[in-house]
């Protein structure tokens, strides 16, 4: 049966930097990413210091986890495709290395020693693989800042940058900055703010009770009754501590990089189960792929029916997806008995089964159809579909969702198929702040979202994006 579900052709290179044992997060967020393992190839979890843990390291509390997840992993294997095993508890624990137990700056210098996480990263910057690494932080950036003072003047250091991906949970020591100041072009995002100011950044979005939020944002999912039923049980769960602060404040580094058909990890103003973030220097408009990139805003219809739009809407709206989904991956461990638990739908879309987006260019005043009448569930669950316009990611002239056209979307066959209507090009590849007004031979992307749900328990979604290119067959101006 694991051959009917999605299997993973790709996988994303990450190395975890965590402060695990400052707070209960870590150690929360370390279990939920184990039961995503198989879709990630982990070449490194590095313990460091924070602004909250200064002076020391914790990689016991790494192997702790790990000691639970020895106990599940097989249970595991039996709900994945054969092709995209989970990592042996052994292989991960040889790439548990310790950060310096130093705050910050004070690992980073001339005649400072890497530490044993440091030499590990530099390690796997250098290897000889043409995938970038993403360095996903939950604490201090202090290991990756020693290793890029270390290669600075090495003649091969810009191309070992251009392959660096780095997601932090806000700056939590002085080194974030710091890097940042030195290499701009690095692919970095990062919520900026003031000191211990957490409640504006996107990522508390995943569990924070955020007043401006209440009503909008749905609890029932992250209360401590649900979270005890759905996430602490058998042995990893016995490893999943009780909340203190908020919730996983770390798992946005990683839900940016599941591949559940939403994301696409190399253009963060898309959005996904991680937030979705935009380069804060506009001179980064025509290269997406590089720089500092901060929090944004999504405009959403809260639990209430009101509209919010804020930062950590790019987050909460996909809370209660998220949350299943890991719920039933922790219903995975406790049987290998394929039958008795729940596995998403898989896609398929215009005879193409996958997770990546479709790519298509329409041309502006015509029509087009899109069929996902094969898209399957693995247990046999009835499925429900529901296309819409995701009009944030088009927003790339102004950065604001107004300059988008609103596509005619008309579902038919049960949801199953969808005919859109591309408005003429004087909507759809105008820019929109010329005067007098211009139109471009490509207007920008329209992003259409499939979601297919099953009516199992708990209930599981999976995505398909389709990113639709309007095309003005009269001509027009290249680029904006």
């Amino acid at each position: 049966m694991t051959e009917t579900v999605n299997s993973y052709p790709t996988k994303p290179r990450v190395f975890i930097l965590t402060d695990i044992t400052n707070e209960p997060d870590d150690s929360q967020s370390f279990c939920r990413y184990l039961t995503y393992s198989n879709q990630f190839d982990t070449e490194g979890v590095v313990p460091t210091t924070s602004t909250w843990l200064r002076h020391r390291v914790a990689p016991e509390g790494v192997h702790d986890i790990i000691d639970g997840y020895a106990q599940v992993v097989d249970n595991l294997n039996a709900h994945v495709h054969p092709s995209n095993p989970y990592p042996s508890p052994e292989s991960l624990r040889s790439i548990v290395k310790a950060g310096s137990p130093v705050y910050g700056m004070e690992a980073v210098g001339d005649d400072i020693p890497l530490s044993e996480g440091s030499e590990l990263l530099l390690q796997r910057l250098e290897a000889d693989d043409p995938r970038p690494l993403w360095v996903i932080v939950w604490g201090g950036t202090n290991v990756l800042a020693s290793v890029l003072h270390r290669i600075r003047n090495k003649p091969q250091a810009a191309d070992i940058r251009s392959k660096l991906r780095v997601y932090t949970i806000s700056d939590q020591d002085d080194s974030g900055a710091w890097i940042r100041q030195q290499w701009p072009e690095i692919f970095y995002i990062c919520s900026v703010h003031g000191w211990n100011q957490y409640y504006s950044a996107a990522w508390i979005g995943i569990s924070g009770d955020v007043p401006e939020d209440r009503g909008g944002a749905d609890r029932s999912m992250v209360t401590p009754e649900w979270i005890k039923k759905n996430f602490q049980i058998g042995p990893l769960g016995a490893k999943y501590p009780d909340v203190m602060y908020a919730m996983e404040g770390d798992t946005p580094t990683f839900l940016y990089l599941i591949q559940n058909g939403l994301g696409n990890p190399e253009e963060p103003s898309w959005g996904s189960w991680g937030g979705r973030y935009t380069p804060v220097n506009v001179s980064h408009r025509g290269t997406p792929s590089r720089g500092h990139f901060a929090d944004c805003g999504d405009e959403v219809i809260g639990l209430n029916g009101q509209k919010f739009a804020n930062s950590r809407a790019t987050v909460w709206r996909w809370r209660n997806t998220f949350q299943s989904d890991f719920a039933a991956r922790m219903q995975w461990t406790l049987t290998s008995d394929f039958s008795k638990v729940n596995h998403a739908p898989v896609i398929e879309v215009n005879g193409e089964k996958g997770l990546g987006p479709t790519f298509i260019d329409v041309n502006a005043g015509s029509s087009i159809t899109f069929d996902a009448s094969n898209t399957y569930d693995p247990d046999g669950d009835d499925l429900t579909f529901k296309w819409w316009q995701y009009k944030e990611p088009s927003a790339v002239q102004t950065g604001h969702s107004w300059e988008v056209t609103v596509l005619d979307l008309k579902v038919t066959e049960s949801g199953m198929k969808l005919d859109v209507e591309i408005p003429e090009a004087e909507k759809t590849c105008a820019v929109v702040r010329s005067t007098p007004p211009r139109l471009m031979k490509r207007g920008p992307p329209l992003h259409i979202i499939l979601e297919v749900s099953d009516n199992g328990a708990p209930q599981l979604t999976s995505y398909r994006r389709i990113v639709i290119t309007p095309i003005n067959d009269r001509a027009g101006e290249d680029e904006l």
